[in-house]
C-alpha cells in the first residue's frame, strides 16, 4: 500500500490495483499515516521514497 502511495496513486486507482474496496484503502492510509507519525500523505510519499520501495526519477534508468 505505501509503494502505491509512494507511486502517486489516487485511492480508487489503488482500491482497482489491489482488488480491495475504496474504504479499505483509507482505512489503510490512515493507519499508515498514524504508524508513521506523518501528517499527510505527501509525507507518506517521501517515507515510500526514502524506503526504497519507489523507483527514484534521479537514477539513470528510472521514471519517465
Amino acid at each position: 500500500m505505501l509503494a502505491l502511495v509512494g507511486e502517486g496513486l489516487a485511492n480508487r486507482e489503488i482500491s482497482r490495483a489491489l482488488h480491495v474496496a475504496a474504504g479499505t484503502v483509507k482505512t489503510h492510509i490512515r493507519g499508515l499515516l498514524s504508524k508513521l507519525d506523518a501528517r499527510d500523505r505527501v509525507r507518506l510519499v517521501l517515507i515510500a521514497h526514502r524506503a526504497g520501495l519507489v523507483a527514484s526519477w534521479g537514477r539513470p534508468g528510472s521514471g519517465p
